[in-house]
């Protein structure tokens, strides 16, 4: 491990404090989130607290085990950091926090990141011992000192992602449709198993993705999908017969802006690939929004693509808003289960 872990054991400013998160948190929570946004990326982070809520009940995480934040002096909170392990197995266990941006340089970045890793060994132990360990933490491209205290910790970039974005000024394309593809609408009285085993597969072919147990899967997927801000009128799926090629799974707003939609996923099926059909699923999309009036439209895609989604989204009309630097640290060398490439 890195000096900066093996040797020092990091302290807080005098009279700071910090404890995990509790449930009346969150608004706080919420703030410093979007004060560090604004003085980094010039925009909120988060504008919806419920999302805040939603991820601190989701299936197996606990805010007052996996999250720590800190408090100054005057009660203000200063810091925040979580750490997931809720993947089976969590291998890449996943690293987020902030710090207040009048706060910086007192060492309360490094203390979170040292208490975020030794959260994230914590699961060590149930691990197979054969296997890669390596937790990764990422932040947007213009936050320098937060990628100088990955680094001080021993991490290194592995890989970047885009937030895109589309600006409507007139009604999108109609998609054109290959031969015996047709599209319809999600119905959640009976497609939601068929929906995430379609988005699992889809997604085999994406980095980092370590398939978990069905059952746990799922009820992850119910949890982030199908709760706060759902619109099955907003989940598309295109259809060869009665099987699901590809799905298009939106919500009416983003997290970041309320005034734009969201293309949470976009995925097709290998054995449906170069027939076009993620183009026309996304303009689809883009049309369903523009109706309601959304003319603005944004998604995630990994920079390096090993599908060639950022090229699709290209096609689209979608331009680069923000970049995203992913970042991980070898704690334990060994075999590597995630997929890193399409030839595993």
């Amino acid at each position: 491990m890195n000096a900066i872990l093996e040797n020092t054991k990091i302290e807080l400013p005098r009279d700071f404090t910090v404890r995990g998160a509790q449930p009346d948190d969150v608004e706080s929570a919420l703030e410093l989130f979007n004060l560090w946004s604004q003085a980094v990326i010039q925009q909120d982070d988060i504008t919806d607290a419920g999302a805040i809520r939603n991820e601190w009940v989701s299936p197996g995480f606990d805010p007052a085990r996996d999250i720590r934040v800190i408090f100054s002096p005057d009660g203000k909170m200063v810091g925040y950091i979580e750490v997931w392990t809720t993947s089976k197995p969590p291998v890449h266990p996943w690293i987020w926090g902030r710090v207040h941006p009048d706060f910086s340089g007192l060492g309360i970045g490094s203390w979170l990141l040292q208490w975020a890793e030794e959260r994230a060994c914590m699961v060590l132990s149930d691990l197979p011992t054969d296997l890669h360990f390596a937790p990764r933490i990422g932040a947007h491209r213009p936050a320098v000192e937060s990628k100088k205290l990955f680094e001080d910790f021993g991490y290194a970039q592995i890989r970047s992602s885009y937030n895109m974005r589309i600006d409507m000024k007139s009604a999108p394309p109609t998609p054109l449709w290959a031969g015996g593809i047709t599209l319809r609408r999600f119905d959640p009285e009976k497609d939601t198993e068929a929906v995430y085993i379609a988005d699992t597969e889809s997604f085999r072919d994406h980095f980092g993705f370590v398939e978990p147990p069905f059952e746990e899967g799922l009820a992850r997927f119910k949890h982030f999908m199908m709760g706060d801000g759902f619109d099955p009128n907003l989940w598309f799926l295109a259809m060869d017969g009665n099987e699901i090629t590809g799905i298009c799974l939106c919500r009416p707003k983003a997290y970041d802006d309320p005034e734009m939609g969201y293309v949470n996923i976009l995925g097709v099926r290998r054995a449906w690939r170069k027939r076009g059909i993620g183009l026309a699923l996304l303009q689809h999309a883009f049309g369903e929004f523009y109706r309601r009036g959304t003319r603005k439209v944004g998604l995630g895609v990994d920079a390096e693509s090993l599908t060639g989604a950022l090229r699709l989204y290209e096609k689209a009309g979608m331009r680069v808003h923000l970049a995203f630097d992913l970042y991980e640290k070898t704690i334990r060398p060994g075999r590597e289960i995630s997929v890193e490439s399409l030839s595993e």
